[in-house]
């Protein structure tokens, strides 16, 4: 099965391969364009599938409003903002994602959620915020991005680094499947393809396990770790914030 299945993924390969070609020689510029289009579109069923999980993730954040001021929150691949909607009322948002079309939806997704205060749209990769000042934030929150980045380590770093003390890190988060599924076996076959329309660097899916330990290697703490499967035992990990 393992040599049936890495032989499949080496197809894989050879397949992109033009499309790496052409993401080096900036050939792709063209779908960067479309992708946060394709996004956009997708995030309304989306939202209406994660409705409940997302209402359950995002339910503790009034407990990290500031005595004084908003609750100030950084969101890591905000795309187009999908999120916004179930953010508390005066939340002061500020939207971090490497793809500066994403900016044009960012802004319709704005529109439609007016009790949020939007301060800024930083194009900038996870793994390197220096655009955001230490502990300048009350809340980081990152969903589905921690499988698409080149180093989950130094993201979470960054998230630390930026959290004020108190803070919190919100996280829905894609996980492998069990090795003896079918899942698992297009997870790591489809891997080469997804590393591509995710604009990322990804290795191999057995690193996208979001688990308590993870967060604690960046120093931070998990507290009440929720692991939430959809789809029957596959789908997203989320946490209701890890703690620093």
């Amino acid at each position: 099965m393992r040599l049936f299945m890495n032989a499949c993924a080496l197809l894989v390969k050879v397949l992109t391969l033009p499309l790496h070609i052409a993401e080096v020689i900036g050939l792709l510029s063209f779908y960067k364009r479309v992708f946060p289009l394709i996004v956009y579109k997708i995030s309304f069923s989306y939202n209406d599938k994660m409705n409940d999980n997302k209402r359950e993730l995002f339910r503790n954040l009034d407990k990290f409003f500031p005595p004084k001021g908003s609750l100030r929150i950084l969101e890591l691949g905000c795309g187009s903002g999908a999120n916004f909607e179930h953010y508390p009322t005066g939340c002061r948002i500020t939207c971090i994602d490497p793809n500066p079309h994403f900016q044009k939806y960012l802004e319709k997704s704005m529109a439609k959620n007016d009790h949020l205060v939007y301060d800024n749209f930083i194009v900038a990769w996870g793994e390197n915020l220096k655009a955001v000042e230490d502990n300048s934030m009350d809340v980081v929150v990152c969903t589905l991005v921690l499988c698409s980045v080149q180093d989950t380590q130094k993201v979470l770093q960054e998230a630390k680094r930026v959290l004020k003390p108190g803070g919190a890190f919100f996280f829905i988060e894609h996980v492998v499947s069990d090795p003896s599924s079918w899942i698992y076996f297009f997870q790591h076959v489809l891997q080469p393809f997804w590393s591509l329309q995710c604009c990322g660097d990804v290795t191999t899916w057995e690193h996208y396990t979001i688990t308590p330990d993870v967060p604690e290697v960046a120093g931070i703490q998990g507290k009440h770790l929720l692991k939430r499967k959809e789809a029957g035992s596959q789908g997203p990990s989320s946490h209701p914030g890890c703690k620093i």
